[in-house]
């Protein structure tokens, strides 16, 4: 089949990294698949070598070239990642090519991923389309989730093989990363108000720790907290650079504890099954103090991981402590269980092919 992929950047990290493992993951499975995005420039760090199947296109309003237009280039499927609207020239195309040779073909609304109960109720929902282009037409909301009555997780068929494969030693060094035996600790994050805190209580602290530093919101949030590079104490940190998305991985497989932001990193942290802390994308409104407390209970946290999170995400009257060994391990089984779960159910993409099938 022939997929049209639409991402619009918010977080170049999350919508591109998730629109990226959806595009690449169709066309291992031998589909083609056009990802038209506004911003393509974090790709060339995240997927430098491309990948076969795939092909990136620039998204920019009245700016998309004839050929790609063609009759014979019409979708069977048409993907909106996040309720962006999709170029409507696209979409004219999509509605033009049902309308000539009848064959049904699926438009898509991919919706963030969340583990609140509504999701359960619209996952599948159809959505009308009454203005433009595509009027007359039908949307399907299909949305990622951790029940078997969602659209699932995102994962490649050869993630696990690929997990029990890995050396951690070797990436470590190979990384320039001189590991001798301490605490591993990843940061993907924002600029959580509790980080001042917990950098104190690391380098107080008994036992040794690396602190593992993504480029961008975080390392500039540590480098104001910690002006030497040297911080003392228990505590060191190393400064990564980019990296592509298979190494990404790796980073959260080589890691004792992984703290993760947004949705794409919140689910490869889930896969690695270590402990791991969320930092989820901060609304106005405090919406995000729900959305994460469903997460919460979907993973059976134990308390001392609830009382964590709600620090590490700023909910008020909540102060951050950092865990025991006993308490950690109790963090981790949570997560391990959770991985256990998620497996046996079948991913986004077996779920997607599944339900365009269905509807064409």
């Amino acid at each position: 089949m022939r997929w049209d992929i639409f991402c619009k950047v918010i977080d170049n990290h999350g919508d591109i990294g998730v629109c990226w493992r959806l595009a690449r993951a169709l066309a291992g499975g031998g589909d083609t698949v056009r990802l038209w995005v506004d911003d393509a420039s974090a790709l060339a760090w995240m997927a430098p070598e491309g990948a076969p199947g795939v092909l990136v296109l620039p998204w920019q309003e009245g700016r998309i070239p004839a050929e790609q237009l063609l009759p014979e280039s019409a979708p069977d499927v048409l993907v909106e990642a996040f309720g962006c609207e999709p170029a409507p020239e696209v979409v004219a195309q999509f509605a033009d090519a049902i309308a000539r040779d009848g064959r049904k073909r699926c438009w898509i609304n991919l919706e963030y991923l969340s583990a609140e109960p509504y999701v359960e109720r619209l996952h599948g929902l159809p959505s009308p389309v009454f203005r433009g282009p595509g009027s007359g037409l039908t949307k399907h909301f299909f949305y990622p989730g951790f029940t078997p009555a969602t659209g699932g997780l995102l994962r490649e068929d050869d993630l696990a093989a690929r997990r029990a494969a890995f050396d951690r030693g070797t990436w470590l060094s190979g990384q320039g990363i001189e590991w001798q035996g301490e605490r591993l600790v990843s940061l993907f994050s924002y600029e959580p108000p509790a980080l001042a805190s917990l950098l104190a209580q690391w380098k107080s602290g008994t036992e040794r720790t690396r602190l593992l530093v993504t480029p961008g919101r975080a390392a500039a949030t540590v480098r104001a907290l910690c002006p030497s590079s040297e911080p003392g104490g228990a505590l060191s940190i190393h400064w990564l650079p980019h990296v592509p998305q298979e190494d990404f991985d790796h980073l959260l497989w080589s890691c004792d504890l992984n703290f993760v932001r947004g949705e794409d990193s919140l689910v490869r942290g889930l896969w690695a099954g270590a402990p791991l802390v969320w930092q989820i994308y901060p609304q106005d409104d405090d919406a995000h103090h729900e959305k994460l407390n469903a997460f919460l209970d979907r993973l059976g946290a134990p308390a001392s991981m609830r009382r964590f999170h709600h620090a590490w995400n700023g909910f008020e009257g909540a102060s951050l402590q950092w865990p025991g060994a006993h308490e950690l391990a109790e963090w981790g089984a949570a997560v391990d269980v959770a991985r256990a779960q998620l497996t046996a159910q079948p991913g986004l993409v077996e779920s997607l092919r599944r339900f365009v099938a269905q509807k064409s």
